[in-house]
């Protein structure tokens, strides 16, 4: 099964699995450098339904929610195949646009997770996806302090 899809061949796999009744999820991020927290919430955004769908920011739109940071580290095409290779994934789309919005409702998921950092009201498409949640947040876990980390200890060792 091929996981990493377009926009819209997706939408053609999404109207096969709604129409044998099974039920999608829906969540998003860069996923930059994957960690214990992603595959933590991932297992746990699985639990939601029985199809988990991945909207993957492209490298550009990273470059956009990130200005200074000098992110994504790994570009879109690597972090597609990573993400897309963890077995609770079933597909992976990569979307430019600031928000995920237009994927999600294009998409039409049954089921929208994100991360506990995000309160219910701000997540992006709450209000068009029947159930919404927001999962538990693992704190001291993030890409950002995993960059910080490691420039750190680059000081040490140059």
């Amino acid at each position: 099964m091929k996981k990493i899809l377009s926009r819209d061949e997706l939408k053609k796999e999404i109207d096969t699995i709604k129409a044998a009744g099974r039920q999608t999820v829906f969540t998003n991020g860069c996923f930059d450098i994957i960690h214990i927290g992603h595959i933590r919430y991932l297992r746990e955004a699985k639990k939601s339904g029985e199809v988990l769908i991945i909207g993957l920011n492209s490298d550009s739109s990273v470059r956009r929610l990130k200005p200074l940071s000098l992110r994504p580290i790994i570009p879109e095409t690597q972090r597609a195949e990573v993400i897309a290779s963890l077995e609770m994934v079933d597909y992976v789309t990569i979307f430019s646009e600031d928000t995920p919005y237009e994927l999600i409702k294009y998409l039409s998921p049954d089921v929208l997770v994100k991360g506990g950092d995000w309160k219910r009201a701000d997540i992006v498409g709450a209000d068009i996806v029947p159930e919404v949640y927001s999962l538990p947040y693992i704190h001291g876990i993030s890409t950002t302090e995993i960059v910080k980390k490691i420039r750190e200890t680059q000081d040490t060792f140059m």
